[in-house]
């Protein structure tokens, strides 16, 4: 990391709360004028004034945008706006079978982006391959190159990302995994390691749907059912790196066994891999996930009432979910709405028969994430770290 750089991430980091509350609000809404960066965070012009002005000099917001007239009397408006490239951030999402990286600005822009097959699950080969993943996104940036300050790194599980040691990942096999230590000894940036659908969740709270939206939550469906949550303007982190996973809410019957090795969780029943179980036990041979799918569209009794059995429990772990915390938005995401109309009906019913009065307000919408989404999530993580 070159000094002008480290300069900026110092600078950052050091930053009061209301000079973080200002470079937020640039970061997000830019262009932006002043006027508006003070209506939004409360602070006077002259309180925004003083912390726009080391963000100019560090190269970090820009204010030579020129004038923009208002409409309204007065002055018009001088709008400020970050400098997307004075800081680069790489993220990679760690699947089951592959990993996906992107280099991103600091608006999360994707500039390179990158695919690899995951030969092993032990931790001292996937940080080779994340290693490697790094260099080659780096590639292609040319002069950016020197402005890599953050890489961040989504994992499914449980992740303690103040520590970034991976404590349970079902789908990696990984247990007290010290994966940001391990990057750390070969990689010159700072490292945020994150469970992969709070990730998510930080790009969309403030680069995606969530931008202006006081509270929301994800819901993933997929190879597991997680959920991200954004209240009162921030997201849920929880007291030991645990917040929203309602695929683990015991909300189906005991007799069926989650892959996290408890029973009645709401992944043993709507997970891709419990879908595919119970059409093969009905079929009485394997079947892939592709044709569950096919069997389901086609009207296989067996597979239509798989992903409807999923759909409902889904729905009813939605509905505990909104109970609780009472999000404005449900957000549901994933490579599983690809065939998001199998699980609808079922998931909106039990949805609408048990959300709770009021609650009911909450709109749930289908949001398609591509695995280069999940990636610039981590990313936003990356980026979310730098300044606060």
């Amino acid at each position: 990391m070159n000094d002008e750089l480290r300069a900026r991430t110092a600078l950052l980091g050091s930053s009061s709360e209301a000079a973080t509350r200002v470079f937020t609000t640039i970061l997000t809404r830019s262009p932006i004028s002043r006027i508006e960066v003070a209506r939004l965070t409360g602070l006077s012009q002259a309180a925004v004034t003083k912390a726009v002005t080391p963000l100019v000099a560090a190269g970090l917001v820009d204010d030579s945008l020129g004038v923009t007239p208002t409409g309204l009397p007065g002055r018009p408006a001088n709008p400020v706006a970050v400098v997307p490239d004075a800081v680069i951030a790489l993220g990679i999402k760690v699947n089951v079978d592959e990993l996906i990286g992107v280099a991103t600005d600091l608006t999360t822009r994707i500039i390179a982006s990158d695919r690899v097959e995951l030969v092993s699950h032990d931790p001292v080969a996937v940080v080779d391959a994340i290693v490697a993943m790094c260099a080659r996104l780096q590639e292609p940036l040319g002069d950016l190159r020197s402005s890599v300050a953050s890489i961040g790194v989504s994992v499914s599980g449980d992740v303690d990302t103040a520590t970034g040691v991976v404590r349970d990942s079902a789908i990696m096999g990984w247990h007290g995994v010290e994966l940001a230590a391990a990057l750390r000894e070969h990689l010159d940036a700072e490292i945020v390691v994150d469970n992969d659908v709070r990730a998510l969740t930080i790009g969309e709270h403030w680069f995606g749907v969530g931008l202006g939206t006081s509270s929301f939550a994800i819901v993933t469906i997929g190879r597991g059912i997680g959920s991200g949550l954004h209240l009162n303007g921030e997201v849920v982190e929880g007291a030991y790196g645990v917040a929203g996973e309602i695929g683990h809410l015991p909300l189906t019957s005991p007799d069926r066994v989650c892959g996290c090795g408890r029973r009645g969780c709401v992944e043993a029943v709507a997970a891709t891999s419990a879908i595919v179980a119970t059409v093969s036990a009905a079929h009485g041979r394997p079947v892939t996930v592709e044709e569950a799918v096919a069997l389901a569209h086609a009207g296989d009794r067996a597979a239509v009432e798989a992903f409807g059995e999923a759909g409902a429990v889904i729905g009813l772990a939605i509905a505990s979910l909104v109970n609780m915390v009472g999000p404005e938005l449900v957000i549901i995401g994933g490579e599983g709405v690809v065939e998001f109309g199998l699980f609808e009906e079922r998931l909106r019913a039990a949805y609408a028969e048990h959300v709770f009065e009021s609650a009911g307000r909450c709109r749930i919408v289908v949001r398609p994430h591509t695995f280069e989404d999940w990636a610039r999530g981590a990313a936003a993580s990356a980026i979310r770290s730098l300044v606060l």
